[in-house]
């Protein structure tokens, strides 16, 4: 007879994977889905987190424009004349708020709670994503030598890094909270 005890200590893990790795496949095909649709033009969440950039860095720039591109999947930022950045679909912030709120899920917790801090941190995400696009139209506009490895690296990796200190809140939180009902 074989021993099934092995696998009783890893079924937590399994779990998490299996969970995590069906919703990000879900979120990903339900996003891109959500891309085909709207082609040959941008999908409204590229277009609404263009405008949002382009009325920030008004306030203090010279006037910043954002055009949706009718025959491709890109919003322009433009400056004036000049064409400063495209804004692809992939910018739109969807794809790091897909991996995030796939861990949720994954990681579990109270579907109250877990609903909450996928709203705060998906807000955060956003607001992170936002920041990320007018910084690379700053680099485009000053420094488009480094723009590639801002655009590439350095901006993916500290988006990625708020992923990071967001999840582990999430399982502080979850961890913090199952001790205290653990003592009552």
């Amino acid at each position: 007879m074989k021993n099934s005890a092995p696998w009783k200590e890893f079924r937590p893990a399994m779990k998490f994977l299996v969970i995590f790795v069906a919703t990000y496949l879900l979120g990903n095909v339900l996003y891109g889905l959500f891309v085909e649709y709207y082609k040959p033009e941008p999908d409204p969440m590229t277009v609404w987190v263009t405008s949002q950039a382009a009325h920030l860095l008004n306030a203090s720039e010279a006037p910043v424009n954002s055009i949706t591109d009718a025959n491709e999947p890109v919003v322009w930022l433009r400056s004036g004349d000049r064409i400063v950045l495209g804004v692809f679909e992939g910018c739109n912030g969807l794809n790091v708020i897909i991996v995030f709120v796939s861990f949720l899920a994954a990681f579990g917790g109270r579907t109250k709670n877990i609903i909450v801090y996928a709203i705060f941190g998906c807000a955060i995400l956003h607001g992170a994503n936002l920041l990320r696009v007018i910084l690379l139209y700053q680099a485009a506009l000053n420094q488009p030598v480094f723009f590639y490895y801002f655009h590439k690296y350095f901006f993916t990796a500290v988006l990625y890094l708020v992923v990071f200190a967001l999840w582990y809140q999430w399982t502080r939180m979850k961890s913090s909270t199952r001790e205290s009902s653990e003592y009552k």
